[in-house]
C-alpha cells in the first residue's frame, strides 16, 4: 500500500500512482458537495481554500458524536459533481475523492491537467471518521453537512480509480 500526502508538491507527485493502487491518504483534505460546487461555478461564492495541489472529498458528514473528532463521513457519489469537476482540475486541483465512475470529460481533464481520482469505499463512513484527526468548518457553515471542512487525516484508505495518464478502473 502506498502513501499519498496532501497537499501534493506538484502534479509530478501523482505520476507515481497507477490505476488500482491502494493508497493511504495523509495530510489535509477538504470536503464539498453539490451546493458548494454550484455556488462557486455560478460565481456566487469563492472556494474557501486554494484548490491548487489539494484534494476534495465528496462527503456530507453526520453530526459529531460526543467525544468524537468528526461524524460518520462516507463518500458521496462523484458523478453528481461531474459537471463542475473539469474546471476544478484546470485550476490545479490535484485530486477528487468519492465513489463511483466519472464522466468521460472528467477523465479527459484528469489526464490533461495531471490530476487523479481516488475511489473511496462506500458504506465505510465510520471507518473514514476514525481517520480524521482534526476537523474545522472553513466555509459555507450555513449549509450544514454540505459545509466545507478542512480535515487532517491519517491512513485514510482509497484506491486510485483514475490515474494521471487516464487509466480508469471503471473501464477494466
Amino acid at each position: 500500500m502506498k502513501t499519498l500526502n496532501f497537499p501534493v508538491n506538484s502534479a509530478e507527485d501523482l505520476k507515481n500512482f497507477s490505476v488500482g493502487d491502494e493508497v493511504k491518504i495523509e495530510g489535509i483534505i477538504y470536503t464539498a458537495r453539490d451546493r458548494v460546487h454550484d455556488l462557486t461555478a455560478k460565481g456566487e461564492a469563492e472556494w474557501p481554500f486554494n484548490l491548487k495541489s489539494n484534494a476534495l472529498f465528496y462527503c456530507g458528514p453526520t453530526p459529531r458524536p460526543e467525544g468524537a473528532v468528526f461524524g460518520s463521513c462516507g463518500p458521496t457519489t462523484s458523478g453528481r459533481m461531474d459537471i463542475y469537476t473539469p474546471a476544478l482540475y484546470k485550476k490545479g486541483l490535484a485530486a477528487t475523492i468519492g465513489k463511483g465512475p466519472r464522466r468521460p470529460e472528467v477523465v479527459r481533464a484528469i489526464k490533461k491537467y495531471g490530476g487523479i481520482y481516488l475511489a473511496a469505499y462506500g458504506g465505510c463512513g465510520a471507518l473514514y471518521s476514525s481517520t480524521v484527526k482534526s476537523a474545522e468548518i472553513i466555509g459555507f457553515k450555513e449549509l450544514g453537512p454540505q459545509a466545507v471542512y478542512r480535515l487532517a487525516v491519517a491512513e485514510f484508505p482509497a484506491v486510485v480509480g483514475i490515474d494521471s495518464s487516464g487509466g480508469n478502473i471503471f473501464k477494466r
